[in-house]
């Protein structure tokens, strides 16, 4: 079979479209045609690789999809031969504490589909059948194809650790990218108030036009001062970010006294300065958040599904333009979710 994948970490060149193994269903497995794949950041990261990273080669990335069930393996009573899923990303041991309270990802051998085994940019994928969801029926396979992975980090990030409520105040940096535009999506269908920042003024305008109540262009303005001036020298409740060292201190500059910060990514870096004095006086929580457990994209998925909620889809692009599709996303030229269309 085809699929985008890796013989050895390094640059954008490393990524081919090469032939595979066909992967078979072990037990309580199920093997799916993918239809759809979106890519995440996660890609980047896996494709060039860690320190002490140690993967079977050739390497298939992705950890979104949705596919169509295809076979079954031994003791799996669902889904069915035929049924179209969508899988959520997340797999753990299945037996630990974590594990037995519906928090997977606070198992210790949590991993990621496309990070611990092979990945869903591939014609055929095998995954566990637990990890396999209905597809929400108002969805195309595109937009559903894209929707895990930086939905459930989202709502995870909001819902589950930060617990916003109707009527806070939500700052997010850097829109454009999947788990920033979910945010923004799931921070106005509870009723916050959202404000957001770009370096670009056309996302900032797409920004507005999915709900965004406030908006700054950073390279422009001082973000501290206008999240001041906006929230009447209060700061905002919660500051959500994807972004990593560059916006660290920003984060604690705009929060309120008693706020949030909840943080899931390091693109700009991993080592983000902490103004201790401000952090303490403030009484201010900071909180790690990662992808969301079984029970968070269950929750996930059905709020999208009474919502009529749609991920925001930046392009969509063939398997054989794989490497021109990681290279959109790395430059940060897309506005939402970029999808793999992998067979009809």
């Amino acid at each position: 079979m085809k699929a985008a994948a890796i013989r050895e970490f390094g640059d954008l060149d490393v990524l081919q479209i090469q032939d595979v193994k066909e992967p078979t269903a072990a037990r309580g497995e199920v093997v799916l045609k993918v239809l759809c794949a979106g890519l995440n950041h996660l890609d980047i990261w896996v494709r060039k690789g860690r320190p002490g990273s140690q993967l079977a080669m050739p390497h298939v990335l992705g950890s979104d999809a949705i596919g169509v069930v295809v076979a079954v393996g031994e003791d799996v009573q669902s889904p069915k031969v035929g049924e179209r899923v969508v899988v959520y990303p997340g797999l753990a041991c299945g037996y630990c504490e974590f594990c037995r309270s519906g928090q997977q990802s606070l198992c210790a051998n949590f991993g990621i589909m496309g990070l611990v085994r092979p990945g869903t940019f591939a014609e055929v994928v095998a995954v566990p059948a637990a990890n396999c969801y209905p597809r929400p029926a108002h969805l195309s396979d595109e937009e559903a194809g894209v929707l895990a992975l930086a939905h459930v980090t989202a709502w995870r990030m909001l819902m589950t650790r930060a617990q916003i409520k109707p009527g806070e105040t939500l700052l997010i940096h850097g829109i454009g990218g999947g788990v920033a535009i979910a945010a923004l999506q799931f921070g106005k269908m509870i009723g916050a108030e959202v404000l957001v920042t770009s370096s670009s003024n056309d996302k900032l305008s797409r920004a507005r036009q999915l709900g965004a109540d406030h908006t700054i262009n950073y390279e422009k303005e001082n973000v501290v001062e206008w999240v001041k001036q906006t929230t009447g020298g209060r700061g905002v409740d919660i500051a959500l970010d994807a972004v990593g060292a560059a916006t660290w201190p920003l984060d604690i500059a705009c929060v309120r006294k008693g706020g949030r910060i909840v943080l899931c990514g390091v693109t700009t870096g991993a080592k983000g300065e902490t103004d201790l004095r401000a952090f303490y006086w403030n009484q201010l929580t900071a909180m790690g958040s990662t992808l969301g457990s079984a029970e968070d994209f269950r929750q996930m998925l059905r709020a999208v599904t009474v919502n009529k909620l749609k991920p925001v889809v930046d392009a969509v692009l063939p398997l054989a333009n794989a490497r021109e599709a990681m290279e959109r996303m790395e430059t940060a030229g897309q506005f939402g979710k970029i999808a793999l269309r992998i067979s009809q």
